[in-house]
């Protein structure tokens, strides 16, 4: 489980990154800088390079103003002289002080980031939330950040089907940066939140996906049982209302007997059946403790048989 074993394509564009992408979410957060920087080695450490922050990571915990996992991931990027190995993610759009997509404020957002990360170049900027803002509008904004050499490639998150196509048209027309990869809330218990129309627009125009609560706000990690004791998390209750739905129960049997088989653990299981989705590059997953890093990279070069396949699918639809 060591060295750059796997590497994939990022759509149409030359990016190149890990199977699993680390999200950073939980830095400045539930885990401080001494911790985050501990998962950011261990996951580099065994070819991890796709790292996925935001500049509104993480206003909404108690004394923090946003900012505070960029801040986290420069500094180690800094401390550890590698940025010329990392892919680094972040968006835009969803801070207080910094919301929506008008040109104006893409500009001076992507600005903060570049300044908190400490870096020249974001290498895959997406759009955070879609709103009202006229695809022209943004599309261009982007477009002209990474004329500027200010970003690499552009990316969309939380976007409809038809925007996306509006989106990609426009870019296409005018000969702009073009989306080359979505970020959608997608796993085994949210199937409908990416398949369907969104999908269909990704596939045909060859992007990537870059799925996010991958494992369901910790629900597939399988820590979460019936009656089961309370799990000491900042995400428990997101992932307890899994257990409320026959499909959660469904799901939870399946990748246990899949886990059994594979001799891993389910959060392994269920990051294996999202990579081998279609279009699905990289799934998104979080540690805030080296001991929770393990099974996320397990799941990132497991592969599934066609009957385990089936038998999730089978649960999950």
């Amino acid at each position: 489980m060591t060295g750059t074993h796997s590497r994939v394509s990022l759509g149409t564009s030359d990016l190149s990154v890990f199977p699993l992408s680390l999200g950073g979410n939980v830095f400045g957060w539930t885990a401080d800088e001494e911790q985050s920087f501990a998962v950011l080695d261990a996951y580099a450490a065994a070819g991890g390079n796709f790292v996925d922050t935001a500049d509104v990571y993480s206003s909404w915990a108690p004394g923090n103003t946003g900012g505070e996992s960029e801040t986290v991931l420069g500094n180690w990027l800094r401390s550890r002289g590698n940025r010329e190995d990392i892919v680094i993610a972040t968006k835009v759009g969803m801070l207080a002080d910094r919301s929506g997509l008008s040109a104006t404020n893409i500009k001076a957002a992507a600005e903060d980031s570049l300044r908190r990360l400490g870096v020249e170049r974001i290498d895959l900027y997406y759009t955070h939330r879609d709103d009202d803002t006229p695809v022209e509008e943004f599309v261009t904004a982007l477009d002209q950040l990474v004329r500027e050499g200010k970003v690499r490639a552009v990316a969309a998150s939380n976007i409809s089907a038809e925007r996306l196509a509006e989106a990609l048209a426009f870019a296409e027309r005018e000969g702009l940066a073009k989306y080359i990869a979505v970020q959608p809330h997608y796993n085994l218990v949210s199937r409908d939140t990416f398949e369907g129309p969104l999908a269909e627009v990704v596939a045909e125009h060859g992007l990537a996906t870059v799925p996010y609560y991958a494992l369901a706000s910790g629900f597939l990690t399988g820590k979460y049982r019936p009656g089961g004791e309370n799990v000491a998390s900042a995400r428990a209750e997101g992932a307890a209302r899994y257990l409320a739905e026959p499909r959660g129960l469904k799901v939870l049997e399946a990748l246990d007997t899949v886990a059994a088989e594979q001799e891993v653990e389910p959060a392994s299981v269920a990051l294996a059946w999202l990579a081998a989705r279609p279009t699905v590059a990289a799934p998104i997953a979080s540690a805030r403790t080296v001991e929770q890093l393990p099974p996320l990279l397990a799941g990132a070069t497991l592969e599934l048989t066609p009957e385990q396949t089936a038998l999730l699918d089978a649960a999950s639809a």
